[in-house]
């Protein structure tokens, strides 16, 4: 039985996964020409065409995509492993990628790990902001947040935050000589300002709740992005009503910047969520990125 190179397994994981020789061959250290020649070479082993390349493109092969979801738990097992090995005499160390939204990593995320990575030096924290309901695995991410702790079964979600309101707010000068909305109904006669969703594209229906009864709503405006921070930038700006974490809105309504809107029926969501594989070992760094960000702090 012939046994096959692990490194030209990564190799390709690594192409597969970027859609990119010359990124993948830069995250290997390696040229592009060497990382084409070892990927030929694993094909021709194999007697199967794994990725169709084109000077422009390069997509996987029906062969290609059941190597890549086959290699892919398995890699990141072996990377566990590893870690857990490597660090069962050495002190917290390696990088942490956890990915999350911008607000979860304002408002959650930074403020709590900041006194971590001074109390661990050898430790790094990359943190990717993705709107998506990200496949941490697949991506190679070793945790992810989301609200609630609703999860696959192969994952463990950890409270890191508390419940938190949405609220609408818009601006003085946009609302002047305007009717504000009595219901969520009346936001169709107003600009609002969207959100994109990275999951098909699609814009974020505005959730809303009241005694009991819950229901969205999908509005139009002039404008639309996919980060919440320029969403509460263009309310400020007086393009129209933001639907984002009260949180965030709440020094500009104190200080009369921003005026609440549709008040009673501002939707509560549970709290903020750190999602991670199920595995019999942890990874020290990671252990320690979960005990700083648990809520309520132990």
């Amino acid at each position: 039985m012939t046994y096959e190179n692990l490194n030209d397994l990564r190799a390709f994981q690594l192409v597969a996964r970027e859609k990119n020789f010359t990124r993948a061959a830069a995250q290997l250290g390696m040229s592009r020409s060497g990382l084409s020649h070892a990927i030929t070479a694993l094909e021709a082993r194999l007697g199967v065409r794994l990725l169709t390349r084109t000077t422009r493109s390069v997509s996987l092969t029906d062969a290609g995509t059941r190597l890549y979801h086959t290699l892919m738990p398995m890699l990141s097992e072996l990377d566990s492993e590893l870690a857990s090995l490597r660090a069962l005499s050495e002190k917290p160390a390696g990088t942490v990628r956890i990915t999350a939204h911008d607000h979860a990593i304002s408002s959650v995320l930074w403020p709590r790990l900041q006194a971590l990575l001074k109390q661990y030096p050898d430790i790094q924290i990359e943190l990717s902001v993705d709107y998506a309901l990200t496949d941490i695995v697949a991506q190679q991410f070793d945790a992810g947040v989301r609200v609630g702790d609703v999860v696959d079964k192969d994952m463990i979600a950890v409270r890191i935050g508390p419940d938190f309101h949405m609220a609408v707010v818009g601006s003085p000068d946009y609302l002047n000589g305007k009717t504000e909305p009595d219901t969520p109904a009346g936001l169709t006669a107003h600009q609002c300002i969207n959100l994109r969703l990275p999951t098909h594209g699609g814009l974020y229906a505005w959730d809303f709740e009241k005694e009991g009864k819950t229901l969205s709503v999908r509005v139009q405006g002039q404008a639309v992005f996919n980060n919440t921070y320029l969403m509460l930038q263009a309310a400020l700006d007086g393009l129209g009503l933001a639907y984002i974490p009260l949180d965030l809105a709440q020094d500009h309504i104190a200080s009369g910047r921003l005026i609440p809107v549709l008040k009673a029926w501002w939707p509560c969501f549970p709290g903020y969520h750190l999602y991670y594989a199920n595995r019999r070992q942890m990874a020290p760094a990671l252990a320690e990125v979960i005990a700083a960000l648990r809520y309520p702090a132990r």
